[in-house]
């Protein structure tokens, strides 16, 4: 047993197959830079068989990351595992995740199997995968719901087979904490060659113990590896919060006894990079990373923490990267200074073209706004990275007109591709009015299922205002993000993002469909 517990982060992965979370090959790489940073031990990059974008995206990160291990999944067959390897041939350590579901539900109903068949699939593919990797991780897909006899049977091969890590995962957020580490720990100890792995949970938060569930896992179980996602992304209600266990460990080092690899400084940077990438918000009291985690508003409790700190916080907001919101640059800062800010805020930048268009709406937006703060920065080059990698639709200018007793009216021009529009509407509000101005031409038919307005900086009018618009057409579901002063703006920048990723030919297929 070791001391050691390790973080195997799925963000880009499970998190991906959040409805709208697609992610492009670049804002995937960025991603897995920030983890790298976090000092994340295993990316889960992504499912190489499902598309050739995916293939891509795992192949970069593979060759990008240099100290974190790099994971694909694969479904249990060989040309799933062979797309993986090939995949994540360039990296510095590579593991191959394979599964197959174990439930008798599944079986019947999904993989319309027998047990001898799904325990004989599993056993080729392990001992296939192992002789293209060294490191092999298994899981029996619904495993918590799975016979713990045939479970035991199939981890039993696979582990002979050479599998080195076994991961039970809660596929439906079914379990409950006691009841699921007991059930991790039974495994452990009627499989003979267990001591030969290094025992996993994944954890879906169905019933909202996704977190609960994955420590009683470590604590009870006695797994060494928890799959996790930043922000708790991911289908349906999401998965374990990798920012939650890690500083539950950290915090409760007295009660776990378990040491963890994470740099915790950088939780809050990558907390606010999905958020920005995905357009998923993360709510104002979720834990650690919400933007009231670390409030007080109770006159009594203020009180206490000025006093004394450990009246009422048990984590430091600095330790898992919150700042002050200080002031780094303004509209007279030069180009160097701007380059320096981005080495330190951890953004990589391909070429001096990329750094000189990120510095150009860096000046444009402090021409328009007094105070720049590193949320600004890192909005400012998310929404640049978004539009060079997959903007059909670019707004060129608006111009809208609001008075008390009279009808809203936008005038927008956009680009698409290469030709020009210019087109007006009525609305029942400014916002209403412009987007109706761009459906007008474009056409789309698309429903809009979330529309969230959320301030990128507090404590200020001049904030930025970030606007997520997610739309729904034809079974898709994207996500559009834009930044902006101007809310309108804002609007219409995301709107326009999500009507270019309808546009886009590129598919997502879930990883366990």
């Amino acid at each position: 047993m070791t001391d050691k517990l390790i973080i195997f982060d799925t963000t880009l992965r499970d998190g991906e197959q959040s409805p709208g979370a697609s992610m492009t090959r670049d804002e995937k790489l960025r991603i897995a830079r920030q983890l790298e940073r976090l000092r994340v031990d295993v990316i889960e990059a992504g499912f190489a068989a499902s598309s050739n974008g995916d293939f891509e995206a795992v192949r970069a990160i593979a060759q990008a990351v240099r100290e974190s291990t790099v994971c694909s999944l694969a479904r249990a067959n060989d040309r799933d595992i062979s797309r993986a390897a090939e995949a994540l041939r360039p990296a510095a350590r590579a593991r191959i995740h394979t599964f197959i579901a174990t439930s008798e539900l599944h079986m019947e109903k999904k993989l319309r199997m027998t047990r001898e068949q799904v325990l004989e699939q599993a056993r080729l593919a392990v001992r296939f995968a192992r002789n293209l990797c060294a490191d092999i991780e298994f899981s029996p897909e619904d495993g918590y719901r799975s016979d713990p006899d045939f479970l035991c049977r199939v981890v039993e091969t696979v582990i002979d087979e050479g599998a080195t890590t076994i991961n039970i995962p809660d596929t439906v957020g079914y379990a409950i904490p006691e009841l699921y580490g007991n059930f991790i720990r039974m495994l452990r100890e009627r499989v003979p060659n267990s001591d030969k792995a290094v025992w996993s949970v994944h954890c879906h938060n169905d019933l909202g113990m996704a977190v609960a569930n994955s420590l009683a896992g470590v604590k009870i179980g006695g797994a060494r590896q928890v799959e996790c996602t930043i922000n708790g992304l991911g289908e349906r209600a999401g998965n374990c919060s990798l920012e939650e266990v890690v500083m539950a460990v950290k915090t409760r080092r007295d009660h776990f006894g378990l040491e963890v690899g994470i740099d915790a400084r950088q939780i809050v940077p990558a907390s606010r990079m999905v958020s920005q990438t995905t357009g998923f918000v993360v709510q104002p009291n979720k834990a650690i990373v919400g933007a009231n985690a670390f409030a007080h508003a109770s006159g009594i409790h203020q009180d206490g923490v000025l006093k004394a700190r450990d009246t009422y916080e048990i984590m430091r907001a600095e330790d898992v990267g919150w700042s002050a919101n200080k002031i780094v640059l303004g509209k007279l800062s030069g180009r160097n200074a701007f380059k320096q800010r981005l080495q330190e805020l951890g953004i990589e930048m391909e070429s001096e073209a990329e750094v000189n268009a990120a510095f150009a709406r860096f000046k444009d937006l402090a021409d328009r706004k007094s105070e720049i703060f590193d949320e600004d920065i890192i909005a400012l080059v998310g929404d640049e990275s978004v539009t060079a990698a997959q903007e059909h639709y670019r707004l060129l200018s608006l111009a809208q007109r609001s008075e008390t007793g009279e009808r809203p009216h936008a005038t927008i021009a956009f680009a698409a591709g290469d030709v020009e529009h210019r087109v007006e509407s009525q609305g029942n509000g400014p916002v209403d009015a412009t987007l109706k101005a761009i459906e007008s031409k474009v056409c789309s038919g698309a429903e809009m299922v979330l529309y969230s307005v959320n301030a990128i900086t507090s404590g200020s009018t001049e904030s930025q205002g970030e606007v997520t618009v997610r739309l729904q057409h034809g079974g898709r579901i994207v996500n559009g993000v834009g930044a902006d002063p101007d809310i309108v703006v804002a609007s219409a920048k995301a709107y326009l993002s999500a009507l270019s990723k309808l546009r886009s030919n590129a598919e997502r297929v879930p990883a366990q469909s």
